[in-house]
């Protein structure tokens, strides 16, 4: 069975972070190679994953628009556009990375754009998972860039500025009828020093263990009544929420990436959770 996931979220919410992770539980799954897709213009999803990129789709569009015209060796545009995505692929253990990189100068890009787009849609039928790391905001869904996924996993930190950014987001992707089997949401960095007051129950595992089925499972008895509440009225489905990690933090200052990090990472295992409830691994 094929999936594509899509993770989107407002900026500093840890969404690269969380894609990388998700890439890691999949490949030790081994339900196959993924293709992973790179969608933020500050790209850095390479590093977490702990492979160079030899170039960048925005790369390839500027040069394409440049050069088209003139494309050398006889190659009509698609075949040439075809071979350049081929070349820029960064081939990892278990995982192909595709960065799109950085947005576009003057001018327009619309016939290169689509042309690019056409390919990168059927290099994605040759993999049985693809996760696409987005933009911050919601400037990729408007440009439609997010389509065709079985998920749609918006990312918020546990605080109302993000439960709200995360409603919009779904919001957004209804009017522009954006194609997602499931629109979920992920609570990312949940911990004691995330957003303010007491958490719920204050961590008590015996009271968490009072706290309805759904909330157990998606282990919402950490979070604040007050995000509860929140989150009760904002039609977002909570699929699942992600601890703060001190073992991240270590692995990045160490110039480590997401293959260092120890079986009994705790947001390792949660974000393997969240697959296993969606039923990707």
């Amino acid at each position: 069975m094929k999936f594509k996931i899509a993770i989107a979220g407002k900026g500093g919410t840890g969404k690269t972070t969380l894609a990388s992770l998700f890439i890691r539980n999949i490949i030790e799954a081994e339900k196959g190679n993924i293709l992973a897709l790179d969608a933020d213009p500050n790209s850095n999803l390479n590093e977490l994953l702990g492979v160079k990129i030899e170039g960048t789709v925005g790369q390839l569009v500027e040069d394409f628009k440049k050069n088209g015209a003139v494309i050398s060796s006889g190659l009509y545009k698609d075949q040439a556009v075809e071979m350049n995505i081929h070349r820029i692929i960064t081939e990892g253990k278990g995982f192909d990375l595709l960065v799109m990189g950085r947005g576009e100068g003057p001018g327009c890009y619309c016939a290169a754009n689509n042309l690019f787009k056409k390919y990168i849609d059927v290099l994605q039928q040759n993999y049985p998972v693809v996760v696409m790391d987005n933009e911050a905001g919601m400037e990729h869904l408007s440009r439609k860039t997010t389509q065709n996924m079985d998920y749609l996993l918006i990312v918020s930190d546990p605080s109302p500025r993000g439960i709200m950014a995360a409603k919009r987001i779904k919001e957004l992707a209804g009017e522009l009828n954006i194609k997602a089997g499931k629109i979920l949401l992920v609570v990312n960095r949940v911990g004691q020093e995330c957003y303010t007051g007491t958490m719920k129950n204050n961590g008590n595992p015996e009271k968490i263990a009072d706290e309805s089925t759904e909330v157990k499972e998606a282990g919402l008895g950490l979070l604040d009544d007050r995000i509860l509440s929140l989150l009760e009225g904002s039609g977002l489905e909570v699929t699942g929420i992600v601890e703060n990690d001190a073992s991240l933090a270590d692995m990045e200052l160490d110039g480590r990436n997401i293959f260092d990090l120890l079986p009994d990472s705790i947001s390792l295992k949660q974000t393997g959770q969240i697959l296993k409830k969606l039923n990707i691994i």
